[in-house]
């Protein structure tokens, strides 16, 4: 293997793909990053046996080999060089050497058959969407995963794709968040796939709000996605995802009209004063007003009144507080509406138009 590159155009994908890359390993070479080099460029791949990220670049006049070396250090380097310089690396029997300008520096390497890759997904379903769209759906979902939870199928986000949606749902079993789309995706059955939390962090990383188009291939096991020069390849989890439209309140029952963001000032405030762990605040709703109380072991209180027109009779009910304020930083419109039955009732919040993001909030007894 022998090449030569400029510094930007190597330091670029060793930035996109080290995320992957854990500082602690129990094998070795998941710690490296395998270079594989020919005629047509170079390719760049990192995995921590759950999710991989591959770039590929397209260089003229590579010499081919295959060598893994430490990731960080080769990163740390090329980083470090002056902006303008060009890099050249060559492997010498199981080492490389980079020089640019005058510094050398020689990476010790670990076999290329070493490094376990994921070569071919075998797609039961395949579809193409702006990356913007794809982001999106993520953005408005993700944050509700659960976060180590014994129901290991809730530590991740549910992408459903079907002939008419594209659906992400993520819950951890005391609040839920939804968000669809209706591209067209020509999809004849409906299909579920689990994504763990790392891939879904990796996939909100690498997506960029453009209209350059992103592919999905699910397939057994495995959700690989494919932008300009980049392939994303996750582990799925294997489980069953709870029916989620089981605990999804109607839009057609009592509900309250209030601005998102003197919502969201009152509710910061209010949760200042309630109990650390369980972070509970009362919601009282009444014809014109949304009044918000906390309080804590040291009994201390906060009460804030906001206007609010709600079309039921006056109740009270619980929620967490950061529940709601997750909700609440997701949905882009100035004026939300929380349909609320009964004080044992879940809360849904949407924005007042765009009904394509839902949110859930189970309800606290305080």
């Amino acid at each position: 293997m022998q090449f030569e590159i400029d510094r930007e155009a190597l330091l670029r994908p060793l930035q996109a793909i080290i995320g992957v890359v854990e500082r602690r390993q129990t094998l070795p070479v998941l710690s490296n990053v395998l270079i594989e080099s020919n005629d047509h460029g170079l390719s760049l791949t990192a995995t921590d046996l759950e999710v991989e990220l591959r770039a590929d670049i397209t260089l003229a006049g590579a010499q081919s080999g295959r060598i893994t070396v430490p990731a960080r250090k080769l990163m740390d380097i090329v980083r470090n060089l002056p902006d303008e310089a060009t890099v050249s690396v060559a492997q010498e029997q199981e080492r490389i050497v980079v020089r640019a300008g005058k510094s050398r520096f020689t990476l010790a390497g670990l076999p290329a058959d070493d490094f376990p890759t994921t070569d071919h997904v075998d797609a039961s379903h395949r579809v193409s969407l702006p990356q913007s769209q794809l982001r999106w759906l993520i953005e408005k979902s993700h944050f509700a995963m659960a976060l180590q939870d014994v129901r290991y199928y809730l530590n991740g986000l549910l992408l459903e794709l079907a002939p008419k949606h594209l659906r992400a749902v993520a819950t951890d079993g005391h609040r839920l968040a939804l968000s669809e789309l209706a591209p067209d995706l020509h999809i004849e059955t409906p299909t579920q796939v689990i994504v763990p939390r790392k891939g879904i962090q990796e996939m909100l990383r690498l997506l960029e709000d453009t209209d350059d188009p992103v592919e999905v291939v699910l397939g057994t096991g495995h959700v690989q996605v494919s932008l300009p020069d980049l392939r994303f390849t996750s582990k799925l989890i294997d489980g069953r995802f709870p029916d989620y439209q089981r605990v999804i309140p109607e839009d057609d029952g009592p509900y309250a009209v209030v601005d998102r963001e003197t919502l969201r000032k009152a509710l910061v405030r209010a949760s200042i004063l309630s109990n650390e762990k369980y972070r509970g605040v009362r919601f009282g709703f009444e014809a014109e007003q949304l009044r918000i109380q906390s309080n804590n072991p040291e009994q201390e209180e906060a009460q804030e009144e906001i206007p609010a027109t709600y079309s039921g009779e006056a109740l009270e009910v619980g929620f967490n507080a950061s529940y709601m304020l997750d909700a609440l930083a997701s949905i882009d419109e100035e004026t939300v509406h929380i349909y609320v039955r009964d004080a044992n009732s879940s809360a849904l919040i949407l924005g007042e138009k765009n009904q394509d993001a839902r949110y859930v909030v189970m309800p606290m007894r305080l």
